[in-house]
């Protein structure tokens, strides 16, 4: 029973009703989040080693297929220069094996731990809140996956500007571990980037923003998604720029009316609910129907006053 009862206090010691936690069990909490995200990337990456072949055909495909060497000593491919793709090294097979298995890894357990991310953040909502969670994982992988398809899409695109620097008279010679890491920093940014409008729509969601203020933000908003787009992608190029950019700020616009529309049912339910902390809310001051009003009771005498009259400490009465 004794057993029973530490256990019992124990497992409520660090939550209350309210989701609060003392910072040891908040570090607790984010640690286990932490390894059952590292957990999953790596089991999907040992699994993914299974698949290496399949895998690193598929990432050197595009690039293969727009600036790829058709014939060794070939160095222009229809006018334009053309790269051959090279393994440098007795390791370096190993290490780029690695490499595509990590990738993979990662973008296959986005569901896993972008679930952990809204678990890590749960407590701190209300239990009507809480079910948005399955809701959250089921838009943020698709979005981070789309993020990592345009990244795929564009890497073409990109290459070709790039080896337009090539002198005359010049042979390009693109090892695979440099193209690998490029990939993954597109696929990871590009993907990363895609979860901004959701990120918005969670702190609108909690609480912790309004739609009236994101939609102030608009001009900033756009004009950081742009610079963002012009260090995220290798080139810089206008095109592949908007490429990136575009995409972002339509979603943008589609978490503010979502945002928008949150705040106007939020606003139906409590008047008061968008209400900034030191801004007071209105006053209804009409006057009740005299046959609601409550009858006002008089206070009541305190035990030793019971008898209504005074007691006397050191001189002094109770008033005083």
């Amino acid at each position: 029973m004794l057993k029973s009862a530490r256990k019992q206090e124990k497992q409520g010691k660090g939550k209350d009703a309210e989701g609060r936690m003392p910072l040891v069990e908040h570090l607790r909490e984010l640690r286990n989040r932490l390894l059952k995200s590292v957990l999953a990337i790596l089991v999907i990456t040992i699994v993914a080693a299974f698949y290496y072949k399949d895998l690193i055909d598929f990432m050197l495909k595009p690039m293969l297929d727009s600036v790829g060497c058709t014939n060794g000593v070939v160095s222009q491919r229809n006018g334009r220069p053309c790269a051959d793709m090279t393994v440098n090294g007795l390791i370096a097979p190993f290490s780029i094996a690695l490499k595509v298995s990590l990738t993979a890894g990662v973008v296959l357990s986005a569901p896993v731990w972008l679930y952990q991310l809204w678990a890590f953040v749960a407590p701190g909502l209300h239990n009507h809140e809480k079910r948005y969670a399955v809701g959250f994982v089921a838009v943020g992988a698709p979005l981070f996956a789309a993020g990592g398809v345009l990244a795929y899409k564009l890497l073409p695109q990109t290459a070709t500007i790039l080896l337009e620097f090539t002198p005359d008279n010049a042979r390009n010679l693109l090892p695979v571990d440099d193209y690998l890491d490029l990939v993954t920093r597109m696929v990871i940014v590009f993907g990363l980037a895609f979860e901004l409008p959701l990120l918005l729509i969670l702190l609108n969601f909690t609480g912790v923003l309004t739609a009236k203020r994101l939609a102030s933000w608009w001009r900033a908003m756009v004009l950081g998604i742009t610079i963002f787009a012009a260090f995220a992608t290798p080139t810089g190029d206008p095109l592949t720029m908007m490429s990136l950019a575009a995409p972002i700020v339509a979603l943008y616009f589609i978490a503010l009316g979502i945002c928008l529309v949150n705040d106007r049912r939020r606003r139906r339910g409590n008047p008061d609910a968008l209400l900034d902390d030191d801004e007071a809310s209105e006053l209804d001051l009409t006057p009740a129907p005299i046959g609601e009003m409550e009858p006002v009771q008089a206070p009541t005498a305190l035990p030793e006053q019971a008898d209504g009259g005074r007691r006397q400490i050191n001189g002094y009465d109770d008033a005083t």
